[in-house]
């Protein structure tokens, strides 16, 4: 097998993950959301996709398969994958991305850094089950988001992304950091 080259990205709700992922995607990256994986385990669990059920779930799968369990599940699909560059959307713990750094020797990842009320305004605007409706519910999930590790992921990163808003710019400096780490691959 090739030697495959593992990205991932890792920051608060908002902030602008998806539209890394985007870029990594258009410089043919293959994009795993690890949020899939939660939302996949709610579904054969009849459980609704809320916010609520969704971070319960993700507790529980930490109880039944330890801190790094979605990072194993998305390793698993990944090692199954016949493709050169990866990106992981969505890590959340230090005990995930040590698990990614075992599996995949090289593994970067990528922080995305966004003011509290940009992202609050994507949040509430996006229309997915999960998301706030209401400051106090942004609030909360910042605080499960903080609970299970991101702010220490974050300070973990190998690179850090300042969005400030400006979709274009932010996607133009994704692609610029995206290409020096994927040119390091040697395949």
């Amino acid at each position: 097998m090739q030697r495959r080259k593992v990205v991932g990205v890792t920051g608060m709700p908002g902030s602008g993950k998806t539209t890394l992922a985007e870029a990594a995607e258009e410089l043919g990256f293959k994009v795993v959301v690890m949020g899939d994986f939660v939302r996949a385990e709610a579904k054969r669990r009849g459980l609704e996709p809320t916010a609520e059920n969704l971070g319960s779930l993700m507790f529980k799968l930490r109880e039944e398969m330890g801190e790094a369990a979605l990072a194993k599940l998305t390793a698993e699909a990944i090692e199954k994958l016949d493709v050169k560059l990866v990106f992981i959307d969505g890590i959340r713990s230090p005990a995930e991305i040590r698990e990614f750094k075992r599996r995949f020797p090289g593994f970067k990842l990528i922080a995305v850094r966004t003011p509290d009320e940009i992202r609050f305004r994507r949040l509430t605007g996006r229309g997915r089950s999960d998301d706030p409706e209401a400051w106090e519910a942004f609030l909360q999930r910042d605080s499960r988001e903080l609970k299970v590790g991101v702010g220490e992921a974050m300070n973990l990163a190998d690179e850090n992304l300042e969005n400030l808003g400006e979709m274009e710019e932010f996607k133009a400096e994704a692609s610029r950091v995206l290409r020096r780490l994927a040119e390091n691959c040697s395949g």
